[in-house]
């Protein structure tokens, strides 16, 4: 065969695969969301997480909502990046959709949702083309409370209480401590700040503007942003001491 032919076809597929679009992969979280937090309680699920997401370590966007509902009795929260979490949101979306417009009274319920997102995820994590999030999925189906966690790589699991990101090491045993199956709405909603303040404290990416959401037999319920209280406030700037001269090196 000839040389030049050769070359020819060569040189054509370095051609094709210059001419080829981009591959559009997250090889790392750029934009990012800190912990959400879920707790089953008496009368369903409930769920916090605050509104910022931080550029690196930037504090940069103070309203971002990462607690999503979907269809009527299904909530998604997720910590990581945001674009892959808007992906996420709309698929969810998408098969809600459906839902509506086959018009059969069928609706998906949490434990589908979680189920589609672990295969999703999994998916991704296959082709090296990751969606980089921890997702907690909650919801109140026939009767019974839902809570399920699915991360990157296709890890999941359901679980009474559940907390991602930095709230695994330090809200967990807050709530291993006060949680209980029967504790009521007004307890978990105090638990959960609880947890959300020491997070506001304990890790430099988190804010204590946040959200909370449920799921019950009422439905699904994501309430608007507020401030929860801190208190930065220590012994040595409250008080005065007795003379100027201090053990500590302060002035005060």
């Amino acid at each position: 065969m000839h040389w030049g032919f050769l070359w020819g076809i060569s040189t054509a597929a370095m051609q094709f695969v210059s001419n080829a679009p981009n591959r559009q992969h997250t090889t790392s979280p750029i934009v990012t969301g800190t912990t959400v937090l879920a707790i089953k309680y008496a009368d369903g699920v409930m769920l916090a997480a605050d509104t910022l997401a931080s550029y690196g370590s930037l504090a940069r966007y103070r309203d971002v909502r990462r607690l999503h509902p979907v269809g009527e009795n299904t909530i998604v929260g997720a910590s990581g990046e945001i674009s892959d979490f808007q992906t996420i949101a709309e698929m969810l979306e998408s098969m809600n959709q459906d839902d509506i417009n086959q018009d059969d009274g069928y609706k998906h319920t949490p434990a589908e949702y979680y189920s589609y997102l672990r295969a999703v995820l999994y998916q991704r994590r296959n082709k090296f083309n990751p969606l980089w999030n921890q997702l907690l999925v909650a919801g109140f189906h026939q009767d019974k409370a839902f809570l399920g966690y699915v991360d990157m790589i296709g890890t999941a699991y359901e679980e009474n209480f559940i907390a991602t990101g930095y709230g695994a090491y330090l809200a967990i045993p807050l709530i291993r401590e006060r949680w209980s199956a029967e504790m009521s709405e007004g307890e978990a909603r105090a638990l959960l700040e609880d947890c959300m303040r020491v997070l506001y404290y304990r890790d430099c990416r988190a804010y204590n503007r946040i959200q909370l959401a449920k799921a019950t037999s009422a439905g699904t319920l994501v309430s608007e942003p507020y401030y929860i209280t801190a208190d930065w406030e220590t012994a040595n700037y409250d008080v005065r001491h007795a003379s100027t001269v201090t053990t500590d090196g302060s002035s005060w």
